[in-house]
């Protein structure tokens, strides 16, 4: 199995992804469209973040986004429920080969 490594721009935090990602999501909802992110969904359990991070919840309190306190990088997502065994990684935070292997969808999240 696949182990991708990613960062933060400053390198303070650091991403390991275990498994290959099939595609990324463009989300155009009020949070995603400034971040500017490109997200691959994956199991908590496949997924190893390291560095200090700071988050930020918005309004209904169901996801917490991360990033790097130092450079500003939005690492990931997290549910607040870890019942919820899925999370949003940032692959932009990753080589620009895998990214560009990656095919993108577009989501309406500003709909939803």
């Amino acid at each position: 199995m696949s182990v991708h490594r990613g960062s933060c721009h400053c390198g303070a935090v650091t991403v390991e992804l275990t498994g290959d990602p099939h595609d990324v999501c463009d989300c155009n909802c009020s949070v995603c469209r400034r971040l500017g992110a490109l997200w691959s969904y994956h199991s908590l359990s496949k997924v190893r973040i390291e560095g200090a991070l700071t988050g930020y919840r918005r309004g209904e309190e169901v996801l917490t986004f991360w990033h790097c306190p130092q450079c500003g990088c939005t690492t990931h997502w997290s549910p607040v429920d870890l019942a919820k065994d899925r999370m949003g990684v940032n692959m932009r935070l990753f080589a620009p080969e895998l990214l560009a292997r990656l095919s993108v969808y577009h989501h309406d999240g500003a709909s939803a």
